[in-house]
């Protein structure tokens, strides 16, 4: 095993591992598959980087996330290393050319998309590889316990099928005992499989929740004292635009970062906070994942995730370079019954997922038993607008619809258009045709092969030229032949794509399985109820809360997050300060909320006088009771 330090000491210039990374290293060059828990900033990517260089052969890497596809494999080429990715936005003849390299050069890595693993193209040409082992990064992706399910990951044990001998390393930051088992499972480990968890205590991060109904002004409050980079998350898109303009009113630095973007505008707006030129970033949760910055000082949350998975993920991206930092969710008596509607949202009416389903393929005019393995570009604001949907429920159902198997989304951000014939060429001369359609069709087959077996990447402008068209009469004509299912058409533009899986169905065929509807349902609920607990708790710390969720049980109190601090002030132990807590609401319940302070130490003569006015004085500081103008202690409403 000396060879993976020699390895680590000439490509990256360190004389040693970091906790846990030589352990998973060791387990995969010996051949055993390996589950690797380690929180964010903890070092991940060292961990199969190192031993494919080691080992003979290339690594597959999968992961959902293209900017950090990009980063490492520029950093990879910096260090002298090969290393390819396939992407969307690449040419087929730029995809072709990329994996025939792999296959008769010395590349040590090609980075994928897991929805990659699917086309025909790929799975031919990786066959031919030499493959020493496989990487899946945020392999909770695969489980249906995971906050980010994803279908497409389902696919990565068929891959195993062509390399059962070639070991399996899967990597995420945060994963609960049922998605380790849920990972293990899913990804065909064989016996003899190893399990490494790094404890996710961070010692340098303070979790805080600070309650109040003017968020704004509290998050301005909270980046004027704590000086440095920050990451504000909220959850729509519009909020991000107008939160950062309310920061620079302010005078502070910031600017916003959404899905919907371009790649361009993402690009310059993450380098400008990474550069240090942008200060605060407002996003939505597509911001952070494959974004390396250390010097993160605070993480702010204006709503609440969905998921105390999500939120310990986002919350994670502050103080990587062990420096002290915060993470701070702000919240209202609001944000609770604000965030329980998502369940509504994200699990609609299963009548309502029938109709969207058979409205989707009236979108598309597909008839029964037809369109399977079609591509077709998707524009959900106009599918809405013509059926008059509500869009947020249509994402969740079409997201349902997706996981049931009937369809594929995917974002198409191909820079090229594409396109294949429906029709064989010798059934092509059966169509009614006008003479410009056979003047377009005709100069396709001259430019480009294949056209009849799988999509080409073509180019409208040089079709033009060489056809003696206009650009627009082109698109238009290809347009026509699309909807007269001569021909399928994706043009260029950025929008998403779907894909179907099933050919059109009589609806009474169609069903949501219950594993899909009822069991992700409770599931996502229950994930709701903790995230609610969790803000809502005035007494045990936060950081043990997040821990024990994970299934560290072993951890003791931060003595740093506002619960803990809050104990220091009144040192009472969590289980006397909840059941006096409880008492003393009782009494003042019973008592029509209000009661004179003598009379509640008389009610509650069973407990010693000191915890009791030292849970008293902490229910006072944290606005639970107030002393009103008659010096009676009075209960407030939200209790």
């Amino acid at each position: 095993m000396d060879s993976i330090h020699t390895i680590l000491k000439k490509f990256w210039g360190y004389d040693s591992f970091r906790p846990l990374q030589e352990d998973i290293i060791k387990s995969v060059i010996t051949g055993h598959d390996t589950l690797g828990l380690m929180p964010t900033g903890g070092g991940k990517s060292i961990t199969f980087q190192v031993p494919a260089i080691a080992l003979d052969g290339i690594c597959i890497v999968i992961t959902p996330l293209i900017a950090l596809m990009k980063d490492q494999v520029d950093n990879l080429k910096d260090k002298g290393i090969l290393a390819e990715a396939i992407y969307s936005g690449k040419s087929k003849n730029d995809i072709t050319r990329i994996l025939d390299n792999c296959i008769l050069g010395d590349y040590k890595f090609l980075y994928v998309s897991p929805e990659r693993l699917t086309t025909d193209n790929f799975l031919l040409k990786v066959k031919q590889m030499k493959v020493s082992m496989i990487a899946v990064d945020e392999s909770h992706c695969i489980s249906q316990w995971g906050y980010d399910f994803r279908p497409s990951y389902l696919k990565i044990s068929d891959l195993r099928l062509y390399f059962p001998n070639v070991p399996v390393l899967a990597l995420t930051a945060t994963a609960t005992p049922d998605v380790v088992r849920d990972i293990q499972e899913k990804l065909a480990f064989r016996p003899g499989a190893n399990v490494y968890k790094k404890s996710f205590y961070r010692k340098n991060l303070a979790y805080v929740v600070k309650y109040t109904d003017d968020k704004l002004g509290m998050m301005t409050n909270i980046l004027n004292k704590v000086p440095g980079t920050s990451v504000v998350y909220v959850r729509n898109r519009e909020k991000t635009k107008e939160i950062a303009e309310y920061l620079k009113g302010k005078g502070i630095p910031a600017d916003f970062y959404h899905a919907g973007l371009s790649n361009e505008t993402k690009d310059l707006r993450q380098n400008a906070w990474k550069s240090g030129q942008c200060r605060v970033i407002v996003a939505t949760n597509a911001f952070g994942m494959g974004i390396d910055k250390p010097d993160v000082r605070t993480v702010i949350h204006i709503d609440l995730p969905d998921s105390l998975e999500a939120y310990f993920q986002e919350a994670g991206r502050a103080g990587r370079d062990g420096e002290k930092a915060y993470a701070v969710l702000l919240y209202s008596d609001a944000d609770g019954t604000k965030l329980k509607k998502r369940i509504s949202d994200t699990y609609p009416d299963k009548d309502f997922i029938k109709i969207v389903y058979n409205s989707l393929f009236n979108y598309f005019q597909i008839a029964e038993n037809e369109g399977l393995g079609l591509t077709y570009p998707f524009s959900i604001v106009n599918f809405c607008k013509i059926f008059h949907f509500n869009i947020t429920q249509t994402e969740s159902a079409l997201e349902l619809i997706q996981q049931a198997g009937y369809i594929e989304l995917h974002e198409d951000t191909d820079n090229q258009s594409r396109f294949v014939f429906c029709v064989t060429r010798d059934d092509l001369y059966l169509y009614k045709t006008t003479d410009i359609e056979d003047n377009i069709m005709c100069t396709i087959m001259r430019c480009y092969s294949g056209v009849f077996c799988d999509y080409v990447y073509i180019d409208e402008n040089y079709i033009a030229e060489y056809s003696g068209q206009t650009r627009e009469i082109v698109y238009q004509t290809l347009v026509e032949l699309r909807q007269k299912g001569i021909i399928n058409y994706i043009p260029l533009k950025k929008e998403p794509c779907i894909t179907i899986q099933r050919g059109r169905i009589d609806l009474k065929y169609f069903s949501i399985p219950k594993q899909v509807y009822e069991v992700r349902k409770a599931q996502f609920m229950n994930k709701i109820n903790k995230v609610v607990d969790y803000a809502t708790d005035k007494v045990h710390c936060r950081s043990r809360i997040l821990l024990n969720y994970f299934g560290d049980d072993s951890s003791s109190d931060c003595g740093q997050c506002d619960n803990c601090l809050s104990r220091k002030k009144t040192p009472v132990n969590p289980q006397n300060h909840t059941f006096i807590r409880e008492r003393i609401v009782q009494s003042l319940k019973a008592a029509g909320n209000t009661m004179d302070l003598n009379i509640l130490l008389n009610q509650t003569t069973n407990i010693e006088e000191t915890p009791l006015k030292q849970t008293l004085k902490w229910m006072l500081d944290n606005n639970e009771l107030v002393i009103n103008i008659n010096g009676e202690i009075e209960l407030l409403e939200k209790n």
